[in-house]
């Protein structure tokens, strides 16, 4: 029995997360956690998930539960390096899902897991989203450089940050396929008279929306023809699957000394 946490318990992705977690007989959450000022705190998370009482009541700390878990699912916008240190000093696992990390977070989080403490984190928790990640880098490599390359993703009106962290990740693919710097090569939307596109320059626009779960689109244009990678994310339970599948594989094998992504997770599908 896999004994699962989840942080950010309230959430769009909390609530899918424990309703998937509650619908496998081999998995138990042992407890959530919200924000110090949720107006969710004290509220069983089984009935906040739609799934019917599980006896696990919101509460505000992850740090008097966190020996009780194999494994902390985070999708909160609190501290995840926080959250990750108290994680690697009870040996639990775990799994991160939250966008805009800081260097500085990610690095702290390289630095636990050189240490030991077993850390997956991704933008994106999606199968099929890693079968794109996984495409985009072929196609970058296969085709010439006089092809362009655009990134558009969409998403729904609540959502904070842009561009989303998996157009930044898919962006992050080209760069290392052609060479190319993030910093100086990426685009972000275009306005006024900018001039002719040049040849290293990689567009990236952010979409905003309604309920719009997530759309992600990599376009390769040359002259008389262009490729279209897209994925489109119709439920946050796909989201929800791959995190729960996440935690089964950094729980049951020797994680690498490295903070994991999801591809890692996945390697079997494009040995």
């Amino acid at each position: 029995m896999l004994k699962i946490i989840i942080t950010g318990a309230a959430g769009r992705m909390g609530r899918r997360l424990v309703a998937n977690i509650a619908a496998q007989k081999d998995l138990k959450l042992v407890g959530a956690t919200e924000w110090s000022g949720s107006e969710f705190l004290g509220t069983d998370a089984g009935m906040l998930a739609g799934v019917g009482p599980l006896g696990v009541l919101l509460t505000d700390s992850l740090a008097p539960i966190v020996r009780e878990a194999d494994a902390v699912i985070d999708f909160s916008t609190g501290n995840t390096l926080e959250n990750a240190r108290l994680c690697a000093e009870n040996n639990t696992a775990i799994v991160i899902g939250t966008t805009a990390l800081t260097p500085e977070t990610k690095a702290g989080l390289e630095e636990l897991a050189s240490k030991g403490a077993k850390i997956v984190q991704s933008y994106n928790y999606s199968i099929g989203v890693n079968v794109l990640f996984h495409l985009t880098k072929v196609a970058a490599r296969a085709l010439p450089e006089d092809f362009d390359l655009e990134v558009i993703e969409a998403h729904h009106n609540k959502k904070k940050d842009a561009p989303s962290g998996t157009a930044v990740s898919l962006a992050d693919i080209l760069c290392q396929a052609r060479g190319l710097s993030a910093e100086k090569d990426i685009r972000h939307g275009r306005q006024g008279l900018v001039g002719a596109r040049t040849r290293s320059e990689i567009g990236m626009h952010s979409i905003r929306g309604g309920d719009i779960v997530g759309d992600h689109t990599v376009m390769f244009i040359t002259e008389g023809e262009r490729i279209e990678l897209t994925h489109r994310a119709a439920s946050r339970d796909m989201f929800a699957r791959g995190a729960i599948r996440a935690a089964r594989w950094i729980c049951e094998g020797d994680a690498p000394r490295k903070v994991c992504s999801m591809q890692d997770v996945l390697a079997d599908l494009f040995a």
